[in-house]
């Protein structure tokens, strides 16, 4: 056998070696396949993912997929939304147990989600017009198992009382207003510009009164005082996780302080730091609240 034979069959033998050694991703098995398709972006699923093969197409359109849907961060502008956020419902085959819907939802959405959903147990919702207090009601109403429920919202009055009531095994509640300070409008609430909110104690009644289960408690910018903190702790006695940013109608001293770190475990006290806060404030947003607060009437700026 020449040298160049030889050579070539030397060659030959390490390519099938490395052909053996390669990995066929179709060759996985589904549990596996779906583990990693699971670390994408919803859209990435939909658009890219699914189009690869057809056992990635079976494993996308599998009710497994679909159980945990994040969308708060999704670029809405760049696709039919609510076409969208559709399809992903009708595939997940009433599995869906997780959804976080970002800043374009409509009472005909939330219904939609509500009549084929009704095992969810976590809604986080960006409520903007325009959605209405009766559809928002409606579709909450419909989740009776729900045990997380987070709200961004700008001017909204929701029933808490009837969403306490109608998801009594809620255990996690955040109601945050976009008043509260992202980037720009902490600055602008450290220059006291913005008013602290109206004294209110509506929720903090409604709270106490309808989720005697909740563990978790985040409302930054509410109106509640002293008087609607102490409801919520006599009415929660198994809340450990207290988030009051921003409610500047709150003063945390003397008995009021010791009953909170007595029974509190992670407690944000109002004036703590709001730069972790997961939504983005927007210029139009601050606007709209230095007008509600009438900060252009106090000093004579036009707008």
């Amino acid at each position: 056998m020449t040298t160049s034979t030889t050579l070539q069959s030397l060659f030959m033998k390490e390519d099938e070696e490395r052909r053996k050694e390669q990995r066929n991703w179709l060759d996985l098995p589904p549990e596996l396949t779906t583990s990693i398709l699971l670390r994408l972006s919803v859209t990435d699923i939909l658009f890219n993912a699914q189009k690869v093969c057809r056992q990635w197409r079976r494993v996308c359109k599998d009710p497994s997929m679909w159980q945990k849907i994040n969308l708060r961060d999704c670029l809405f502008y760049q696709f039919d939304f609510e076409g969208m956020c559709r399809h992903i419902v009708d595939l997940s085959q009433g599995a869906l147990l997780e959804i976080n819907i970002g800043h374009f939802l409509s009472d005909s959405l939330l219904s939609y989600i509500a009549d084929r959903s009704s095992n969810l147990k976590s809604l986080g919702l960006s409520i903007y017009e325009p959605m209405t207090n009766e559809g928002v009601m409606k579709g909450i109403a419909k989740f009776p198992w729900l045990e997380t429920l987070e709200v961004f919202h700008s001017s909204f009055k929701l029933d808490l009382k009837a969403i306490g009531h109608a998801c009594p095994q809620l255990k996690t509640l955040k109601l945050n207003f976009s008043g509260c300070p992202g980037h720009e409008i902490y600055l602008i609430s450290q220059l006291d510009l913005i008013p602290p909110p109206v004294e209110c104690d509506d929720d903090a009644l409604a709270i106490a009164e309808s989720m005697p289960k909740l563990r978790h408690l985040q409302l930054i910018w509410n109106g509640l005082t002293n008087t609607g903190l102490n409801v919520i702790l006599d009415g929660c006695p198994h809340l450990e996780d207290l988030d009051v940013r921003k409610c500047f109608n709150i003063k945390l001293v003397g008995n009021l302080e010791k009953r909170c770190l007595e029974r509190i475990k992670e407690l944000r006290r109002p004036g703590d730091s709001t730069a972790d806060y997961p939504y983005n404030i927007g210029l139009s947003t601050v606007l709209q609240i230095m007008i509600k607060c009438g900060f252009f009437r106090r000093h004579r700026v036009a707008c």
